[in-house]
């Protein structure tokens, strides 16, 4: 099979799609998307020690709940833009989307959460040379160390959700052929 590269077009990824207008496949690609390979089977093969309690809870859960309400809420989101704008306008552009803001939200949440961490050590600080300390530490922690580990795991999780929702929610636009002659003016 030869393929042609001479025009962007004819990529993987670049035809143009439209969303489904039936619920389930958006419904399938939802559970699909939340349901990412090494979440589900790190949880399978090592069970977690702490299922909720407070700032012990086991990440693998933390981000299975970000995904629960993250992957319908882009998905939806991605839907509207497509019905108001026309974009993403192929599967390679919902991908994209999908990527940049699971990304964002993954690092946005990491922030979050590292600034929560420091000001709950004020709170429990004896002193103020104590809170500066546990300020610090708690950022250089959660946010100069968890900030990439974050991201990278935020971008693989996107990047799982958005091929779903590319191969299950989407499908491809018919394109009608240009045919010199038939639209001319008299």
């Amino acid at each position: 099979m030869k393929v042609d590269f001479e025009d962007a077009s004819t990529l993987p990824g670049r035809r143009p799609v439209a969303f489904r207008r039936s619920t389930a496949p958006l419904a399938l690609a939802t559970v699909a998307g939340v349901l990412w390979p090494p979440l589900w089977l790190t949880l399978l093969v090592w069970k977690p020690t702490t299922w909720f309690r407070g700032v012990d809870t086991d990440w693998r859960l933390l981000v299975l709940a970000v995904g629960a309400i993250a992957v319908p809420a882009i998905l939806w989101q991605l839907r509207r833009e497509h019905a108001r704008t026309g974009r993403p306008g192929t599967r390679l552009g919902v991908v994209w989307r999908f990527m940049f803001y699971g990304g964002l939200l993954a690092v946005g949440l990491q922030a979050l959460l590292a600034l929560v961490i420091s000001v709950l050590g004020w709170v429990t600080s004896a002193d103020p040379g104590q809170a500066l300390g546990f300020t610090e530490t708690a950022l250089l922690l959660f946010g100069v160390g968890g900030l990439p580990l974050a991201a990278v795991v935020g971008v693989s999780y996107a990047l799982w959700a958005g091929l779903c929702a590319a191969f299950l929610a989407v499908e491809e636009r018919p394109t009608a052929k240009v045919r010199p002659g038939v639209l001319q003016r008299p």
